[in-house]
């Protein structure tokens, strides 16, 4: 008679990981409130159609109603319209500034982990990043290129590219780390070595042995990278050097709330609502995809 043990099917990696995320409680909440923000954000608007930038001055500054669940701002327009619009611009950038952050990171993490004579430039170059002050070197970049390319691209186009950029171009330093050190124990793996001694070049060795190896800590910094991009452009609107005036995004609601705080203060509890939540729901994410894809932890 056949083994049961050894008739059944192996058991896939992934489905392992599965099943740990599923059991930790925080982060399979996390994820259901995350899609349900995007899909607020994205398909809201099939639902809901009011435009958010349509201004009714006889409707201005009213509070929850049923034709306006989350009242109207001082222009009469429609709050729970802008928070929907607001999420496209702001998830929008976060997700794209995380990519490039990504790129960047796990780019400059192979090369210093992989090639030893980049690794002190690299390294280098990575203490100098993460010795600058975040928010004054953002605004500088803002206030030195927000202009030019207005002019090229348009306001809303060209603000678009220079936040994503600033965003990415001031991010990736936490990838390139985690991913040099796990390359560096990658590499003295026998499965790298016995691949190199049958003479496998070194873009094979990066793209077959290496890279799929460390997508796990990259898929954590990906999730943790979502939340700080949407919190470095809310504060930047916040400050007033991010979309124009017009251009809904969470940031700008708050800053166009403060000044109606004490009169309306729910203005500022919706926008404020909606980015506490969608950063909460990606760290836990994030904290649940950290766990799952660590072996020492899968299983338990």
């Amino acid at each position: 008679m056949t083994d049961p043990a050894l008739s059944s099917a192996p058991r896939s990696q992934w489905r392992d990981v599965w099943l740990q995320f599923r059991a930790h409680r925080g982060a399979l909440i996390g994820m259901g409130v995350f899609f349900f923000i995007i899909a607020g954000v994205f398909l809201g608007p099939l639902v809901w159609s009011i435009d958010a930038t349509h201004i009714d001055i006889r409707a201005r500054n009213q509070g929850p109603s049923w034709a306006h669940p989350f009242g109207t701002d001082q222009l009469g327009r429609d709050t729970l319209a802008r928070i929907m619009a607001g999420g496209r611009s702001s998830i929008t950038v976060g997700l794209t500034a995380m990519l490039l952050a990504l790129v960047l990171g796990s780019l400059i993490g192979v090369l210093a982990g992989f090639f030893r004579w980049l690794d002190a430039p690299l390294m280098r170059l990575t203490d100098l990043f993460l010795s600058l002050p975040l928010l004054p070197l953002l605004l500088v970049m803002v206030m030195l290129f927000r202009e030019s390319l207005n002019a090229a691209f348009g306001p809303e186009t060209g603000i678009f590219i220079l936040i994503v950029f600033a965003i990415g171009i001031t991010s990736w330093m936490p990838t390139a780390r985690i991913v040099r050190g796990d390359v560096l124990a990658l590499k003295e793996r026998e499965f790298v070595l016995a691949a190199r001694s049958i003479g496998t070049s070194n873009r094979h060795l990066i793209t077959r042995h290496i890279l799929p190896n460390v997508m796990s800590p990259i898929m954590v910094s990906a999730t943790l990278g979502i939340a700080n991009a949407i919190i470095t452009e809310s504060a930047l609107s916040f400050l007033g050097l991010g979309f124009p005036p017009d251009f809904p995004t969470w940031g700008r609601l708050l800053n166009d709330a403060t000044v109606y705080l004490q009169d309306y203060p729910e203005r500022v509890i919706w926008p404020g609502l909606a980015i506490s939540l969608t950063v909460l729901s990606v760290n836990y994410m994030g904290d649940g995809l950290r766990d799952a894809l660590d072996p020492r932890i899968r299983g338990r």
